[in-house]
């Protein structure tokens, strides 16, 4: 099994968010917060969504997911509860690549994430404010 490091995982994030639109925030284990509002602090925002929506409760929405075969890198992408919540599993990181399996694995990212709230990059695409002509 090869190591998901940092730098595969914002290769991976910027292929797969490639509209220029679109700032997010990375975490340590691979769970991306799509920031749909960008204004203050990226990272602060990203850790608020996560810290609600990250961890997995039993018997709750959170506990839900879906499996989505990455078209734009090799792996999945986990969805959960909150659409701007997303985690990447990649094709080695699971032994059983059933849906079932991939989305337990990914969920547990997720939830790894949810709790530690490490951000590991921002990616910030804001339209710079301030610059031109007046």
């Amino acid at each position: 099994m090869t190591a998901v490091t940092t730098e595969i995982l914002v290769d991976v994030w910027q292929r797969l968010l490639a509209d220029p639109r679109k700032s997010w925030v990375l975490f340590e284990h691979g769970t991306c917060v799509v920031v749909t509002a960008p204004e203050g602090d990226l990272a602060e925002r990203a850790t608020e969504v996560l810290r609600e929506f990250g961890s997995v409760h039993a018997g709750s929405p959170a506990g839900d997911f879906g499996v989505i075969d990455a078209k734009d890198a090799d792996g999945w992408v986990v969805t959960g509860h909150h659409r701007d919540v997303l985690t990447y599993v990649a094709p080695d990181e699971p032994r059983d690549r059933s849906d079932i399996a991939v989305g337990v694995y990914g969920r547990s990212k997720r939830h790894r994430d949810g709790t530690e709230l490490r951000v590991v990059h921002v990616e910030d695409r804001r339209a710079p404010t301030g610059t031109g002509p007046a």
